[in-house]
């Protein structure tokens, strides 16, 4: 099987500082991969170079067998690459509905666009009661779940997550990742998840990465990952 995304030897940083050194990665179709790693180790730059919000300077960003270095952000959901930011940057000033019919603001088909919104609020009910509230009054992991809501408006084939747990109390928590993996199952969307939060993602996903001072220096199966010693202790808290 050819992976859906893959990223070959890819270097990238902000003007003079280098912040990604060769990183090499694979997300196959249908699977939920993860990046864990410290504060500061590129795994939030590693998903804006994929969007191209950060420049790649070197190696190949490849999404469905064909190069993407250089598309611009806005290009890619139309081709089924979305892109979940940190901290939800939902629009506060529209309603829920508002911010979800933007993440379709591209497709045409007007009926499905319509089948999407309910599938959203099927996973979300929570906005289906909060459809007409404005988005900045929103919960904290009410507008995770939006954020994440507007992406699936956009039918993707790959879902870029960056720390959907960020703020969020442990109970919301688990409902968001619960969540993520109901996505994955149901709809068959390739998710690249990154997380501070490394043992809920080494959880729900099926293979990992292990990303430090911009290198990846490890990459397994979770089941492998969970047992590994230095994983346990650096990442897990024994």
């Amino acid at each position: 099987m050819e992976p859906v995304l893959e990223l070959k030897n890819v270097s990238a940083g902000y003007g003079r500082i280098q912040v990604l050194r060769d990183i090499s990665l694979k997300a196959f179709p249908g699977e939920i991969v993860c990046m864990i790693g410290a504060n500061g180790a590129g795994k939030s730059t590693t998903l804006m170079t994929i969007c191209n919000v950060v420049t790649a300077a070197r190696g190949d960003i490849l999404y469905r067998g064909n190069r993407i270095n250089g598309i611009k952000f806005s290009k890619l959901p139309p081709m089924g690459l979305c892109q979940v930011p940190e901290g939800r940057r939902i629009f506060p000033r529209l309603t829920v509905q508002e911010n979800l019919e933007l993440g379709a603001f591209f497709r045409k088909d007007s009926t499905r666009i319509q089948e999407d919104l309910d599938m959203v609020f099927d996973f979300f009910p929570i906005l289906r009661e909060r459809a007409n509230q404005k988005g900045g009054t929103l919960s904290g992991g009410e507008q995770q779940m939006l954020a994440i809501g507007r992406a699936l408006m956009s039918r993707p084939r790959v879902l870029l997550l960056d720390e959907p747990s960020l703020g969020l109390a442990p109970l919301l928590v688990g409902q968001i990742f619960n969540k993520i993996t109901e996505i994955n199952r149901q709809e068959g969307t390739t998710i690249l998840l990154v997380e501070q939060n490394a043992n809920v993602a080494l959880k729900v996903s099926r293979r990992g990465y292990v990303l430090e001072t911009g290198t990846v220096v490890m990459e397994d199966d979770v089941k492998n990952l969970l047992q590994n010693p230095d994983i346990r202790k650096a990442y897990l808290g024994e």
